[in-house]
């Protein structure tokens, strides 16, 4: 199989890293299940659950003197650290923390446009998660600027640089573009769209909101230039109950939410929990022991980025998979009665999302035929505040949202698609 259709790993490796996962083949109460919903909260890595459980046990405060806080302190200060070099790629600026990625996002946005005085306007995408287009909308308002959306390509389900530019003037204030649709998969020139919207204004913000990304591929800040970007630990194989996200480092030193006595530049707010930055820890180690086994390097950043780049092989091929098949099951593509949804022939710009309609069954009641056929999938549709918006501009009513992830397999591929075309040929006329 070439590259541009991605690159599976041995079936050894990859039977070793669905072992890593609590629950990949079953759900303990109610048995066997092929899980494609990963795009709705990613399987939990073992071990970054095991370590927040752990750490949890202890009482002990890390702002204080005394051995184990000293330790639970030294966890958050090497979890910010890797978080912000080693995820982020980030020398300088700042680590936000929330309960939410969402949360993260208002923060910063509220931060920058309360903060900055010059500029009119502000851009966003018609197919942002609501916590984007939400806190843009609401703080143009609150800041008396004009909101300005730009469309979505219906035919990648993407967002062309071209028709961002359409959009940015010389009064444009902060641009906020997603790094990869949560319906589509299509993943941003957010390279090509910073760099034409700062030939346009030097001087204008851009942020973006990588939680969809993040899993999939590399996320690189300061190489792209973004003033904000966050992540989401339960979707990157982490825990829930926080969120994090990367600053710039003149956003960093707006004036934003803290204690007077912190310097410039800090955005904790009290005691963070030391078992959250140990649990992402526990994923960033994991990602550079899958880039250990393809380079030699001791450079826990080039360990990451070669993991990542491995994981975003593995779904480009289980992708390719998907919509082709195999000799020995139909793909998607093939299946009579379905229907792919924003389906692109280039791979490379997609991330492992499929968002398909079967004919002859609503969407909500296709979601629960996959889940009695042991298949847990998700709908996106109109009726949805969180998917409205997005799905409309997409020029849809709705879709099922298929997404694996990289620690499975083609068994577990075939099995969906075999479970596809049962209940195409049951439905479809």
């Amino acid at each position: 199989m070439s590259k541009t259709n991605g690159i599976l790993f041995e079936d050894e490796f990859q039977r070793h890293l669905k072992n890593q996962f609590f629950y990949a083949d079953e759900d303990p109460v109610y048995g066997k299940r092929i899980f494609f919903e990963n795009s709705g909260g990613s399987l939990r890595l073992k071990r970054a659950v095991e370590v927040k459980t752990d750490i949890e046990k202890y009482p002990d405060c890390p702002e204080r003197i005394h051995e184990r806080s000293l330790k639970l302190k030294k966890i958050v200060e090497d979890g910010t650290k890797e978080m912000m070099e080693v995820v982020f790629g980030a020398k300088s600026g700042a680590l936000v923390t929330e309960l939410t990625a969402s949360q993260t996002f208002f923060q910063i946005l509220g931060v920058i446009m309360e903060n900055i005085k010059s500029g009119t306007n502000a851009v966003t995408s018609a197919i942002e998660h609501p916590s984007a287009y939400d806190a843009m909308e609401y703080y143009c308002e609150k800041t008396g600027r004009e909101f300005r959306v730009v469309g979505a390509n219906q035919k990648t389900g993407g967002i062309d640089v071209d028709e961002v530019m359409k959009y940015v003037d010389q009064d444009t204030c902060v641009l906020s573009i997603i790094s990869a649709s949560n319906i589509s998969g299509n993943i941003m020139d957010l390279k090509e769209i910073a760099r034409r919207a700062r030939e346009i204004n030097p001087d204008i913000f851009i942020v973006s909101d990588a939680v969809q990304h993040a899993p999939h591929a590399i996320m690189d800040a300061e190489e792209l230039k973004i003033d904000a970007m966050n992540f989401a630990p339960y979707k990157f194989f982490g825990v829930r109950g926080c969120g994090f996200a990367y600053v710039s480092e003149r956003v960093a030193k707006m004036k934003h939410h803290k204690l007077a006595g912190k310097a410039p530049e800090v955005w904790e707010l009290g005691t963070s929990s030391p078992g959250n930055f140990a649990a992402m820890m526990e994923v960033i180690q994991y990602v550079c022991e899958i880039g250990k086994n393809f380079i030699n390097s001791e450079n826990k950043r080039s360990l990451f980025k070669e993991g990542m780049n491995r994981i975003h092989l593995q779904e480009r091929a289980l992708l390719y998979r998907l919509l082709e098949g195999s000799d020995k099951v139909l793909g998607l593509r093939h299946i009579k009665g379905v229907h792919i949804y924003l389906d692109t022939k280039d791979l490379t710009m997609r991330d492992l999302i499929v968002a398909i309609g079967i004919d002859g069954i609503e969407f909500t009641d296709c979601v629960a035929e996959y889940q009695r056929r042991g298949v847990t999938v998700y709908e996106r549709v109109n009726t949805s505040i969180y998917s409205k918006r997005i799905v409309e501009a997409l020029g849809l009513t709705g879709a099922i949202r298929v997404s694996p992830m990289h620690c499975q397999g083609t068994d577990d591929v075939d099995e969906f698609l075999k479970i596809t075309r049962q209940i195409a040929d049951e439905y479809s006329v």
